[in-house]
């Protein structure tokens, strides 16, 4: 695909349930970032997380999903999950790659496949910067995004996350996952002032879950061992 308006070239993954050609049946879909580091430690920089051996675990449960990894822009990546500029890190494009996902890619994918495509059955995840631009994505996009799975955020890259927040309040019914690894340090207490932010809000407290691993660090292994508690949560 191209990005339209950042005129960039950009590889998509898909995972399609394992009966998905045997069935004629309609699955939730997940939109996950950082591609590259999802299915296969080959095309990762930093490790996988095991997505697809999750996936294939969760069906055994009849949770199937369908799931479409966006790659990163590598050297652009920064810029692309920032919504808001930051000064040292250099130019926000986090506008124009969510227009991307929500413009381009969920049109194709809800023609292209058998999804269910409302809100309810349409979850975005990320982890780090893919975690801010997931919270980013449920506060702009509530019509599009009903579920967030948010795995050690990067709130410290804009305090502007928290007037955002609270100028663009979601839904009652979106459900919110927040984790992340008792290692992460500040990561913790952003986290945790976050998800107290977001309960003074009134948000449900039955949809709203900040989940602490004890033995949880930042990387792409603690981030895959709490994918299928998440999505056990956000969507049983």
């Amino acid at each position: 695909f191209v990005i339209d308006n950042l005129n960039r070239d950009r590889k998509i993954r898909l995972y399609l349930p394992k009966n998905y050609s045997d069935s004629s049946k309609r699955y939730p879909v997940l939109y996950m970032h950082d591609g590259q580091n999802l299915f296969d430690n080959s095309t990762s920089y930093a490790g996988e997380w095991n997505i697809d051996e999750s996936l294939n675990q969760l069906e055994l449960s009849n949770l199937e999903l369908i799931v479409v990894g966006i790659d990163n822009g590598e050297e652009k990546r920064w810029n692309e999950l920032s919504p808001w500029e930051n000064k040292k890190y250099g130019k926000a494009e986090g506008a124009e790659y969510m227009e991307f996902i929500v413009n381009q890619i969920k049109p194709f994918i809800d023609s292209t496949y058998r999804t269910i495509s409302n809100r309810k059955n349409t979850a975005i995840i990320g982890s780090s910067m893919g975690g801010l631009i997931s919270h980013y994505a449920i506060c702009r996009y509530p019509e599009v995004f009903g579920k967030a799975a948010i795995f050690s955020p990067s709130y410290w890259y804009s305090k502007e996350v928290y007037n955002y927040t609270r100028n663009n309040l979601f839904p009652r019914s979106t459900k919110l996952f927040l984790g992340v690894g008792k290692k992460e340090g500040e990561m913790v207490d952003a986290s945790q002032k976050m998800y107290d932010y977001i309960l003074n809000t009134d948000h449900p407290a039955e949809n709203l879950i900040l989940r602490i691993d004890p033995d949880g660090d930042h990387n792409e292994s603690a981030w895959g061992k709490q994918f299928i508690p998440a999505i056990k949560w956000l969507f049983e």
